[in-house]
């Protein structure tokens, strides 16, 4: 079996040997470059499963590149910020990034965030569930086995992997009340603090893949959390 490729995009060299040394003794092909222009010659030289990008790069904003990554990219981005720079960690989400990490980076973190981002490509069906390829709501079509998106025109909608898996959450309890933390348990797993507004942000990414200007699909309940507002057939 193929190791997953990693590449981590830092500038600071002793923190990048040690993240490359991390990944590297748990089974991951790890590469390691400095800044937005070794990134981009690694990412046209070679596939990776998924990028580690610092916020701040030299000659770069690490904001800028995650949003042109994903631009032309669903592969999975984890940003990593200060530790406090919520506002960094919220503009990478609205950027397309999947995860983040907070400097100082404790090795298990890492390690953590990584494999949870990689799961989130490949997970089976729980045992026992039902295989369920497709959930059609409001015209739209949500392809579950090869985790696309259909617009009623038929058009393919790029999600970003934190995208799909939110998606996911509202189609499988649709028209009920989830409260963000649940939302957060459904679709990511943990992710920053009790007060940290990725799901927000999350949602306001989803809303606009779908067109979602009136929140006809989703609506939020002020106080609470989201409902997914219309009816999901499975098939």
């Amino acid at each position: 079996m193929t190791a997953n490729r990693v590449l981590v995009v830092e500038d600071d060299p002793a923190l990048r040997i040690l993240m490359l040394r991390t990944l590297r003794e748990n089974g991951y092909e790890a590469t390691g470059v400095g800044d937005g222009v070794e990134m981009g010659r690694s990412l046209e030289a070679g596939t990776f499963d998924l990028v580690v990008l610092d916020i701040m790069l030299p000659g770069g904003n690490g904001l800028d590149l995650c949003r042109a990554l994903r631009a032309r990219s669903a592969i999975p981005i984890i940003i990593v910020s200060a530790r406090g720079e919520e506002m960094d960690r919220v503009l990478g989400l609205e950027m397309g990034a999947d995860d983040y990490l907070s400097k100082p980076i404790g090795q298990k973190e890492l390690l953590a965030r990584v494999r949870a981002v990689m799961r989130r490509g490949s997970a089976p069906a729980a045992a026992g569930e039902p295989r369920r390829d497709r959930a059609r709501f409001a015209g739209w079509t949500l392809d579950l086995r090869g985790r696309a998106l259909f617009a009623p025109s038929g058009a393919r909608v790029e999600l970003s992997g934190a995208e799909h898996d939110l998606l996911v959450g509202f189609v499988d309890h649709p028209q009920r009340v989830i409260g963000r933390e649940r939302l957060l348990e459904l679709s990511r797993g943990r992710l920053g603090e009790a007060t940290d507004r990725s799901i927000d942000v999350l949602v306001s990414r989803l809303r606009r893949k779908l067109g979602d200007d009136e929140a006809a699909l989703i609506r939020t309940v002020r106080g609470v959390g989201y409902s997914f507002a219309v009816p999901v057939e499975r098939d």
